[in-house]
């Protein structure tokens, strides 16, 4: 099959997936319900078109993310698939968030759950959602590692952590990859993390893209996305008056102001793969429909969205206090 996606390895140590690669999270009802038979059309769609990273994570839904993928990969080769997974994240019966669990015993624990419900014998990339503060990233990777010796793993991957947090994990074992917010409007790890990143040979893959349908989105408010301060009253009407500026740029582009800012984070490294959220068939052309940007464009979005011209934060207050990412 011919695809319709670039190829880019992660990191200097891990696979070599499609970019972008689909974030399977809004399949399970994180932005709305969605029907279970239009979220597997939407992996296939996906497949079909060449794409190969899906990523998911064993709290979407509370596992029912995974079983929704097992049901696509059904009539698929396990060898064209590449899942990235997610761990740690706990969920309480009314599906909040209640805490992270990075202890070692519970790493094991949790992949043996999300081997069952995906029906594989191994997952390509897995990683801690966040850092649990009760355990050293040493402990964790260190726990995956010896996944990894054993087969059941390929490769470990971070996500929402800081550059000391990403030093002291690759001293243990090698990194493939760290998962991270990065968007025209959600721009901070151009600090110190991606410089991390990059002097260790760490490849980034970027969630967050089109800021949870802030950009180029249909303007609906629903689930997770009310919670979310750019959402918010004064907040969302300053962020969209923001974005519209971007309108002009894309039109002359022959683009969606979605798919500038898909450009927009493609062009900032071959190391930086894009993960994309779509819950219809139709909006997988969206990932599929990239736009190639020059030096010149560049400078002329980043001067229509310079970077912190953003209002509100990315997640709420307690969501934000929990990220390593951000301290």
């Amino acid at each position: 099959m011919t695809s319709q996606f670039d190829i880019h390895r992660l990191g200097r140590t891990g696979p070599e997936v499609t970019s972008p690669g689909l974030g399977c999270m809004g399949l399970s009802g994180a932005y709305g319900s969605v029907d279970d038979d239009e979220g597997v059309r939407v992996i296939h769609a996906y497949l079909d078109a060449g794409g190969t990273l899906l990523d998911t994570g064993d709290f979407y839904g509370s596992g029912h993310n995974e079983w929704l993928i097992r049901r696509a990969l059904a009539d698929r080769s396990r060898d064209d698939v590449v899942l990235s997974v997610k761990f740690g994240s706990m969920r309480g019966p009314d599906g909040a968030l209640v805490g992270n669990d990075g202890r070692p015993a519970s790493v094991k624990n949790f992949l043996s759950y999300s081997l069952q419900r995906l029906g594989v014998d191994h997952v390509d990339v897995y990683r801690p959602s966040r850092l649990d503060p009760s355990v050293p990233i040493e402990d964790t990777v260190g726990a995956i590692s010896e996944m990894v010796e054993k087969g059941f793993v390929r490769h470990i991957g971070l996500s929402e952590v800081g550059a000391e947090t990403i030093r002291r994990a690759a001293a243990v074992a090698p990194i493939s990859d760290l998962q991270i917010e990065y968007s025209l409007l959600s721009r901070d790890i151009e600090d110190a993390i991606l410089p991390t990143c990059r002097e260790l040979g760490i490849g980034i893959t970027a969630y967050g893209v089109l800021s949870r349908g802030l950009i180029g989105g249909s303007g609906t408010i629903d689930g997770a996305r009310a919670a979310v301060p750019r959402f918010q009253g004064a907040n969302l009407e300053h962020n969209e008056a923001l974005v519209a500026r971007l309108r002009e740029t894309a039109e002359a582009k022959g683009a969606t102001i979605a798919q500038l800012a898909i450009g927009w984070v493609t062009a900032h490294g071959e190391d930086i793969v894009p993960i994309l959220g779509a819950r219809r068939v139709d909006q997988v052309r969206t990932l599929v429909g990239g736009v190639s940007l020059d030096a010149e464009d560049l400078a002329r979005i980043d001067a229509l969205v310079p970077r912190g011209s953003v209002s509100g934060d990315r997640y709420p207050p307690a969501a934000m206090a929990a990220l390593d990412s951000e301290r």
